[in-house]
């Protein structure tokens, strides 16, 4: 991990999140960019988007719903996420969409084969996830004739840092497939390793500590090796949680990782 400096980690941020605020889609057939998140129940994919939406609005921010305790998936409904730019009815030209938790069970979590379907643009906001039974092509919340703005334009994996060594061979199994479906879309992949100053006692004295350690360079190529993803697609952040006000260092690392998850998601889209 590349070592930087307290003046130089603070540059970052400007540059990064003036990019993500200016981002506009290339293609003039995209309204906006979709960044669909799953991950094991807990990970923090809900963080995730609050803390993004926090980092673009100045104040800290939580509409999507996190649970603070990890026991099964809090967020059971396919659901997207724009955030808001400026007045009323504005909104940045990126949406999240928050899934159902990937489980450890064959039977728990999210179905592997509603992931595939949703990267194709076939759920409609609002389904409810049944871990037994994919969605039907007679459901109501089924869509037929999916556009290019209903597909997933980059899949972003989310992982706690605190967890990776414990990964269970099944959640594991489940993340592959579903890269492997999203490299035969063609669709770009990326990770966000969350929750790093609850595994790593530096980082959590010094956020910027993140370029310095050694422990979570380890977690970062454990996950690297779990899911196939190269090091360099996958980035370290810290959620806001149980912060009550805005904190430059966690706003950078937030940052950092939007700024490659568009270039990503842009590159998919202008190659299409």
């Amino acid at each position: 991990m590349v070592q930087t400096s307290s003046s130089s980690f603070s540059n970052y941020k400007e540059r990064d999140l003036k990019f993500v605020r200016d981002y506009r889609p290339h293609n003039d057939e995209l309204q906006q960019l979709r960044i669909l998140l799953c991950g094991p129940a807990g990970s923090g994919k809900s963080s995730f988007i609050n803390s993004v939406d926090t980092v673009l609005k100045g104040r800290v921010c939580g509409r999507a719903l996190a649970n603070a305790i990890s026991q099964g998936s809090y967020t059971l409904q396919y659901k997207t996420y724009k955030i808001q730019k400026g007045g009323a009815g504005t909104f940045y030209p990126f949406v999240f969409n928050d899934i159902m938790g990937i489980e450890k069970d064959t039977n728990g979590g999210v179905r592997v084969d509603d992931i595939n379907l949703a990267m194709k643009g076939h759920i409609k906001d609002g389904y409810n996830f049944n871990p037994r039974i994919k969605i039907s092509e007679d459901d109501r919340s089924y869509n037929r004739t999916p556009t290019l703005n209903d597909r997933a334009h980059v899949l972003v994996c989310v992982v706690s840092a605190s967890t990776v060594n414990i990964l269970s061979d099944e959640s594991v199994r489940k993340m592959r497939e579903v890269r492997l479906a999203a490299r035969d879309l063609g669709i770009p992949q990326l990770a966000i390793l969350t929750k790093i100053d609850e595994a790593c006692p530096e980082v959590k004295k010094d956020v910027k500590n993140v370029y310095k350690s050694k422990y979570l360079k380890e977690k970062m190529e454990e996950l690297s090796v779990s899911l196939g993803l190269p090091l360099n697609c996958i980035f370290p952040v810290k959620s806001y949680h149980s912060e009550i006000d805005t904190d430059d260092d966690i706003d950078t690392l937030i940052s950092s990782a939007m700024k490659n998850i568009i270039h990503y998601g842009e590159d998919f889209v202008n190659s299409l």
